[in-house]
């Protein structure tokens, strides 16, 4: 699961485009205890989701030429350019060039070859969230994609990443972790999206997994607030419970009370 140690290739930042940015602070207040801070007037209405003072999270309102209201997770890079460069020669694309954030990082917007949207966050004052793991926070990543290998040979080509298999009930699940990283360092998994009972027709897409201290409780507060339930909560022996959702602007997130946080 994540931690803010952040190292090359992991996760370090993640934020939310939405069609309503005061429902969207009205939502994950309700589900996460999170409270929204301004990031300024030059900041074009880009704010941060806190958790207890540390920032959990992003989020802004886009509108609909930007794309349906989505979670957007950002992967870090000494070097943005040389990053983005890397997936291009990787046969991905770049939706938004690195640029400079105020001073704050360098940031870009990349595709995969199956056209899964991520970014890139090259630390600047700003490392990258505050909180991780924890009830509330990013713990985990997941890429829907139609062709794991394919896939797989991209972001070891962009990021150096490292894959391994990891038996569970009624198959194997392809596990990621950073170039030359520990089994406690990985951050993710891939998932053929054909497998994908909720979203099996859509294109690849990156789902962030939050950390909660109840997942039925998690899910009933979310419908109570307009979201929309994708996948029902399940156990998974070893893993956790989880359910996939959707906040009411139809941003998919998943919730999992850890295995490891249960007691």
């Amino acid at each position: 699961m994540l931690t803010t140690r952040f190292v090359t290739g992991a996760p370090n930042w993640i934020d939310v485009g939405t069609s309503d940015i005061d429902g969207a602070i009205s939502f994950y207040g309700g589900l996460f205890g999170w409270q929204f801070q301004s990031a300024g007037p030059d900041a074009g209405g880009y704010g941060f989701f806190q958790l207890a003072g540390k920032t959990a999270a992003g989020g802004m309102q886009t509108t609909p030429e930007q794309g349906p209201p989505s979670w957007t997770v950002y992967f870090q890079t000494p070097d943005a350019d040389a990053t983005a460069k890397a997936a291009e020669q990787a046969r991905g694309s770049v939706l938004m060039q690195p640029m400079d954030v105020m001073g704050q990082g360098h940031m870009a917007i990349l595709a995969d070859r199956a056209g899964a949207h991520f970014g890139l966050w090259q630390p600047g004052r700003t490392k990258g969230i505050e909180v991780a793991g924890d009830p509330g926070s990013l713990c985990w990543v997941e890429l829907y994609t139609p062709d794991i290998a394919s896939a797989a040979a991209f972001y070891d080509s962009t990021f150096g990443w490292g894959t391994s298999a990891a038996p569970f009930p009624g198959g194997t699940y392809t596990c990621v972790n950073p170039a030359g990283a520990e089994e406690e360092d990985m951050f993710g998994g891939f998932v053929p999206l054909a497998d994908d009972p909720a979203e099996a027709d859509s294109g690849a897409y990156w789902l962030p997994y939050f950390e909660v201290e109840d997942t039925d409780a998690a899910v009933a507060k979310a419908q109570e607030s307009g979201g929309a339930v994708l996948v029902p909560a399940t156990d998974m022996e070893g893993v956790g419970r989880m359910a996939r959702l959707a906040d009411p602007y139809g941003a998919r997130f998943a919730v999992i009370k850890s295995a490891s946080q249960q007691g």
